[in-house]
């Protein structure tokens, strides 16, 4: 079956080729009438555009790149899913890769961004070692960084106050009564993770409270990790009254240790979680949270990315969102046993 082309669509409405050209772009320059008649034209001959062509002709592709850690992580699902929401509001169509936590894959991504093309790049970085291995491609392409893992070079990030959602945490578990606060899940070589500690260890100290944390030797965070990391920690004598877990994924592991090994949640033990995936706020989990706004992420990602390409700026911006408790029915107030 033939292709349809720009010039059978002009052919078929009786009109130049420039004219489907303007109103395929949406030039201003042809009425509203006389674009609404060569879109259903276009729609009646099955009229797909020349993505390539037109993208060499207007100097944009309205595609960017979106690299996230690991799609399988339900922070990292739901954050993509409102890029592609909030780039697709502005116009832009979104190209989803895995870097699975691999610099020399995260690098290869961004070779496959450049070659096909899109607009800017908004990354989740794997971690701080991956600024070494994306400098290069950072002159070639617009990029903006969701997180703060590349938080020390000089380029555009929006982030959560990592360490002041951990403040709130424990503030919040201390008004309940709790002072055997435990951070489980503490994990190195994650600027994020390190930043959660640092505002546990500033509220404990603030608080009077002695710091105690039970760390992840797992290379990063998943529900399956923390089930077996809360396995190991509920084979000790416990000397603390709630965890305050480093991430959801980290307390829904502990959830699930915590039912197999008959302690029951909030009654024996408060767990705070960190982060809001969609999952806390399941009925048989209902898990007491902070909160990062991924929605607000998305937009502000998106927004700085769309002025760095159509304002061309060299500059860079911080942006450092606030996060807010999610209070549900995992946290009970301390009573002594």
């Amino acid at each position: 079956m033939k292709n349809v082309t720009i010039k059978d669509v002009a052919k078929a409405a009786g009109v130049s080729y420039s004219t489907v050209s303007r109103a395929l772009s949406g030039s201003p320059e042809i009425s509203a009438d006389t674009r609404e008649r060569i879109l259903k034209v276009c729609k009646e001959m099955n009229y797909t555009a020349n993505t390539v062509a037109r993208a060499m002709v207007m100097k944009s592709t309205k595609l960017l790149g979106l690299i996230v850690t690991d799609i399988n992580n339900p922070f990292m699902s739901e954050l993509a899913y409102h890029v592609d929401r909030q780039a697709r509001a502005r116009g832009y169509n979104i190209i989803l890769c895995n870097s699975s936590r691999d610099t020399e894959q995260e690098s290869e991504l961004f070779e496959l961004m450049i070659g096909r093309q899109v607009d800017g790049v908004i990354l989740c970085p794997s971690g701080p070692e991956s600024a070494e291995t994306l400098r290069p491609y950072l002159t070639r392409l617009p990029t903006v960084f969701v997180g703060e893992n590349l938080r020390e070079m000089p380029e555009s990030y929006v982030s959560i106050d990592n360490a002041r959602g951990a403040y709130l945490g424990v503030e919040y578990l201390h008004k309940l009564g709790h002072r055997d606060i435990l951070y489980f899940g503490r994990r190195r070589g994650s600027t994020t993770h390190q930043l959660r500690a640092d505002g546990y260890a500033a509220a404990c100290h603030d608080l009077g409270l002695t710091p105690q944390y039970f760390n992840n030797t797992f290379s990063f965070t998943s529900i399956k990790y923390g089930y077996q990391l809360a396995k190991q920690l509920f084979a000790q004598e416990r000397h603390y009254s709630a965890i305050f877990a480093a991430t959801d994924t980290n307390a829904l592991g502990v959830l699930q240790a915590a039912e197999e090994s008959g302690i029951r949640i909030p009654e024996d033990i408060s767990l705070l979680g960190f982060d809001n995936i969609r999952d806390s706020g399941l009925p048989r989990i209902n898990l007491t949270t902070i909160e990062q706004p991924k929605k607000m992420l998305a937009s502000v990602a998106v927004d700085n990315l769309l002025d760095k390409i159509q304002n061309e700026l060299a500059g860079y911006t911080h942006h450092i969102l606030t996060p807010t408790l999610i209070e549900r029915s995992s946290c009970a107030p301390f009573t002594a046993k």
